[in-house]
């Protein structure tokens, strides 16, 4: 409210429920930017932030309390509720925000409000439409300003509340990863590893903040594998990428390891370099860094890597400015994270990469893939995919690595995974 100042009005709509099929709905979950102002997880929500409002500046339309469709989905906050648990300075029915939204809208200049998220829209313009239809005897918003570029700079920061829901996000993804590796052996199924994930996740509390990727062998090569149906074969490796979210908090945790417990060779050469990448980039996630200078690294890392190991030939400067490692390194080194696995913020400022500050949490996730199919590379190499992710918090005494009791380097792998029983 600081940052709108006086004569403007944010509005923010909760996410509505989705279908999944007929007359089921998925389960719900809150928008990010809703959740992060309001604590308020229900469905047919609207919150209104109204600075210097006299009546109150905090304000909640929600569902009312209803005894038989509380039997059937559960108890409902109410607009009493809203007050009471979320600290809303006043709260209303969701049936009466026509009557009182466009009266707030019209004591005010600027309009802050999310276009393009949700199926309010339409209803939020077309309050504005009324008033502005009516200017001889009301006052309609001059500005509708993109409420995103506040809040979400704001999200970006996490202050030590978030850091410390994040760590322990993270923490759970770590013990999941953990029990993956102890379990995996020839003849599972991708599905079954997958719901390891599901229990240790779910046992601790915390859902799948994206669906699991279970990829084993030539499937690792496919950035995005979804089908998490094929069976686990002696000498290949497995990568898995999985978090979880945890009060809404995301963690977001990739780990690569031989599905028989022992690294072959080529597989340890390769992860060596994916490895010394990683490594790397996490280095250069400093306060003062530009958000490019951790890719930067891990492309200098896994060129080096590559060209040390024959995939790759020429003299390392020339092969970076080609980027000759995006035929076996294609996407970025990492991503925002927090309420959401991509978190919002920008990356560039002024279109210039931004600086890395404390409270910026990021994920740091190079890569290597070599098709199966690749007639370039000799044969040891094909089908090997291999990536290892970590969650990074950004801290004046340098990255933090919300990650870092997960088994990474070669031996650390094969000794635990040589516990199994």
């Amino acid at each position: 409210m600081e940052l709108i100042g006086a004569n403007g009005i944010a509005v923010l709509a909760a996410a509505p429920e989705r279908v999944r099929s007929r007359d089921t709905l998925h389960v719900y979950r809150a928008d990010s930017d809703f959740y992060y102002l309001t604590g308020f997880t229900e469905p047919e929500a609207v919150a209104v932030l109204v600075p210097g409002r006299e009546q109150g500046e905090f304000l909640v339309f929600c569902r009312e309390r209803n005894p038989e469709r509380e039997l059937w989905d559960g108890p409902r906050t109410g607009p009493e509720g809203a007050v009471a648990e979320f600290g809303a300075d006043d709260a209303f029915p969701i049936t009466d925000l026509d009557d009182i939204l466009p009266g707030l809208l019209e004591r005010s200049d600027r309009v802050y409000y999310s276009i393009g998220k949700s199926e309010f829209d339409q209803k939020l313009l077309a309050f504005i439409q009324t008033l502005n239809s009516k200017r001889q005897s009301s006052h309609a918003p001059s500005e509708l300003v993109a409420l995103d570029h506040v809040l979400h700079e704001m999200r970006l920061f996490k202050s030590r509340g978030e850091a410390s829901t994040m760590r322990r996000s993270a923490k759970i993804a770590v013990s999941a990863h953990e029990r993956a590796m102890q379990l995996a052996r020839p003849g599972l199924k991708d599905y079954e590893i997958e719901a390891e994930f599901l229990h240790e996740f779910r046992r601790h509390g915390a859902d799948c903040s994206y669906p699991p990727i279970v990829a084993a062998g030539a499937n690792a090569c496919v950035l995005h594998y979804r089908a998490n149906d094929a069976t686990l074969c002696d000498g290949d490796l497995v990568l898995i990428d999985a978090g979880c979210e945890l009060e809404m908090y995301a963690s977001d945790v990739t780990r690569t390891f031989p599905v028989n417990g022992v690294f072959t060779k080529p597989q340890r050469e390769l992860y060596d370099v994916v490895l010394a990448a990683n490594r790397a980039a996490t280095k250069a996630a400093h306060v003062g860094n530009h958000w490019n200078d951790p890719h930067d690294a891990a492309v200098a890392a896994v060129t080096r890597g590559l060209k040390d190991l024959g995939l790759l030939k020429g003299r390392v400067p020339h092969l970076i400015k080609a980027q000759a490692h995006r035929a076996f390194f294609m996407h970025r080194t990492g991503h925002w994270l927090g309420l959401d696995v991509h978190d919002v913020g920008d990356y560039k400022v002024a279109d210039q990469w931004r600086l890395l500050e404390p409270g910026m949490v990021m994920t740091i996730e190079p890569g290597i893939y070599v098709s199966p199919t690749s007639k370039d590379v000799a044969k040891r190499w094909r089908g090997i995919g291999i990536r290892i992710e970590d969650d990074v918090l950004v801290t004046r005494d340098g990255p933090d690595v919300l990650t870092a009791g997960l088994p990474t380097a070669v031996d650390e792998i094969e000794q635990h995974m040589a516990a199994r029983a």
